[in-house]
């Protein structure tokens, strides 16, 4: 018996699922141009092209490890009809943070949105160097441990 091929019926409509995504997504799904920059040892900057946006129209939102930078432009108001819009009113990026990395700071300059990102490791996570004994001071310290688990706990009541 033959079997049906589907392959070229696949093929075929590649693509469609981010055409649907795109009004929601903006107009392009590689919109607004950025840099992540590696600013020291814990210290990172995403700089962000957002020409036309102010302070006002952007929204930067850290859950987790997740950070998301979403803009929505108003209109001009100058009442004019458009014959081609080509500038972008509305975009959402969203960025997946390594662990214990936290927003700084973030500023809005000239078009650039600069985001300082901070990587704060707590103290029980971070690597610490332990001590090797040898000889006489590890045969001590044995001697000292035996001798403080064979004594009986204080009472509560004393």
């Amino acid at each position: 018996m033959r079997s049906l091929d589907f392959a070229p019926l696949y093929r075929s409509t590649v693509g469609f699922d981010r055409l649907l995504d795109l009004p929601d997504n903006g107009a392009w799904a590689d919109w607004p141009p950025y840099n992540i920059e590696v600013k020291g040892e814990n210290d990172y900057r995403i700089t962000m092209a957002i020409a036309g946006f102010g302070p006002e129209d952007v929204e930067v939102m850290q859950h987790g490890s997740e950070l998301s930078l979403t803009g929505q432009r108003g209109s001009d108001g100058q009442g004019g009809q458009l014959l081609h819009e080509g500038l972008a009113t509305t975009f959402k990026r969203i960025f997946k943070l390594a662990a214990h990395v936290k927003v700084a700071a973030a500023n809005l300059d000239k078009g650039l949105l600069c985001i300082d990102l901070v990587r704060e490791v707590p103290e029980e996570l971070k690597p610490r160097r332990v001590e090797i004994k040898a000889g006489a001071a590890a045969e001590e310290n044995e001697s000292k441990e035996k001798i403080n688990l064979g004594k009986k706990p204080k009472s509560l009541a004393a």
